[in-house]
Parts: C-alpha cells; structure tokens; sequence
C-alpha cells in the first residue's frame, strides 16, 4: 500500500513538474519562445485592374512602369525571358519598339573570323543583364546576385494559411506576387528598438526569407518623371511596376480570362441544353 502511495505521490510531482515548465514556457518573451515566422508582416492586399474573373491590364500604367523598370530597376535586376518585341503589347508601335531597343548593346557572333562583337539590339533580342556573369552581379550587390525580374511577380506569391486560401478558390484572388513586392518596395521602415541590423543589410518586415535582405531602398518620390500626370511618388512607382512585372510574368491573362470566360458560357448553354434535351425524351417516354 505505501508503495502505491509513493507511486502516485511520484506520478503527481512530475506532473506538477511538467505543468510548471509549460507555463514558464508560455511566458517566455516571443523572441525566445518561438521561431520568427517570415514574412514579419503580411503584404497588403490592393486593388489591382486585372484581378477578378473580368480583370484587364492598363496599358498606361504598364508604360509607367517600363519607365520605372528602365530607370531603376534595370541597373541592377535582368529580365532574360522579356523580348523587346513584347512591348508592342503595351500599346507602342513597331518603329517606338525598335528604337527603346536600339539604346541597348547586346553580344553577338560569332562573326566570320570566330569573334564575338557587339551591336545595338533589335526588337527580337531580349532585356540586357546589367552584369556580365553572376558572381560580377554578387560583387556588386553586397554578395547577393538579384534576382532576374521575368517571372518574379509569380515566384513571389507568399502562401496564405488556412482559411485564407479557401476563400481565395471562390474570389480567385491571384495577385499574391503584386501585392508582395509593392509591400516590399513602400515597407522600408526603421528596425524596432534592440533589433541589430547586419551590415549591408536593410530592415524590411514584408521579405518573405529574413527581417532584413541587401536591397537598399530603391525608389524616392520624384524619381521618375511621369509624362502622363500621375503622381511622382514611391507609392505610386511601387505600384506601377509591380503591375508591369505581373504582365511580364503572365502577358496573355486577359487572352486566358476571355477564354475561360466562353467556356464558362458554353457549359452553361451546353449544360441547359442537355437538361431539356433529357425533359423532352423523358416526357415523350412517359407518354407512352
């Protein structure tokens, strides 16, 4: 009998132990007691003209952001996969085309002598890279090669948890890459107090793989100059390029939403068709 009071005397300490050590556990501040999740802040949400079922892409704000492209971005980001000819989609015209293209240099040959030279790009060459190789991209960007930007507003989409990812099956809501870099592009802000950034590195919540990344802050109001009106602000650079990087990553969406859209229409015409098709041979059969 003491042997069994001893037992559950043993059994009850331990686990007054173990509820102890759960609670001082929860206590714990949250840097110690769990891993930091990234991205530290979720990217915002924005209305963008070619979400939804019914979405289509303005051409002006495409044309900004190839402005923003070109005089920013292209200094130290590629777009290998983007062909000049492309940008007759944006509403320019075969001649304006030839001449963008004409103000880049590109490597060819070789040439009958087995040389490789250099000779102004036509419309069928593709977006220059700002360095030769990576490693020349590396060293001039604090040891980290950026990213090439062809696909990036597709390779950026930051996962949406449960149930957030249900709801998105019925709003169809697409637009994660968008919506990731604007946030990173106007999410600089100062580390909170206690917070040591590495050297070379910015303070940025919205990077999806640590709190802080080698970008500096790229865009500044008044940057860019808008022959159009729109606003010369960072807010309004941010999103003009994060519309023509989703147009790079995916330039047939609204060829794809018209098409989804009449197929829509076929079943439903298809569908109700059938429907009645079945009512009239059943009707004629049950007359019989």
């Amino acid at each position: 009998m003491k042997k069994i009071v001893a037992g559950l005397l043993s059994l009850a300490l331990i686990g007054g132990l173990a509820t102890v050590s759960a609670i001082a556990a929860e206590t714990k501040p949250a840097a110690e007691a769990e891993t930091p999740h990234y991205p530290l802040k979720e990217p915002r949400e924005q209305h963008w003209t070619f979400s939804g079922p019914f979405g289509y892409y303005d051409k002006a704000q495409l044309q900004r952001g190839l402005k923003v492209y070109t005089e920013v971005c292209s200094a130290c980001h590629s777009m290998k996969l983007v062909a000049y000819r492309t940008l007759e989609d944006l509403g320019y015209t075969e001649a304006q085309v030839k001449a963008f293209a004409a103000n880049y240099e590109v490597q060819d040959g070789p040439n009958p002598q087995g040389e490789m030279f250099t000779r102004k790009a036509l419309p069928s060459d593709h977006f220059n890279s700002p360095f030769p190789n990576d490693e020349a991209a590396a060293a001039s960007n604090n040891g980290a090669v950026p990213p090439d930007m062809s696909l990036l507003a597709k390779a950026r989409e930051i996962e949406r948890g449960f149930p957030q990812f249900i709801f998105d099956i019925f709003t169809q809501y697409q637009e994660g890459g968008p919506d990731y870099i604007y946030s990173l592009l106007t999410g600089y802000e100062e580390p909170p107090a206690g917070f040591k950034v590495p050297q070379n590195s910015h303070y940025n919540p919205y990077f999806d793989a640590a709190a802080t990344f080698a970008m500096p802050k790229p865009l500044s109001d008044g940057q860019v100059t808008y022959d159009d009106g729109s606003p010369q602000t960072v807010d309004q650079y941010a999103r003009d390029v994060s519309a023509f990087l989703m147009w790079t990553s995916e330039p047939h969406l609204e060829d794809r939403k018209h098409l989804g859209f009449m197929v829509m229409v076929f079943l439903l015409i298809f569908s109700t068709l059938i429907y009645l098709t079945k009512r009239s041979v059943y009707a004629k059969a049950g007359a019989h």
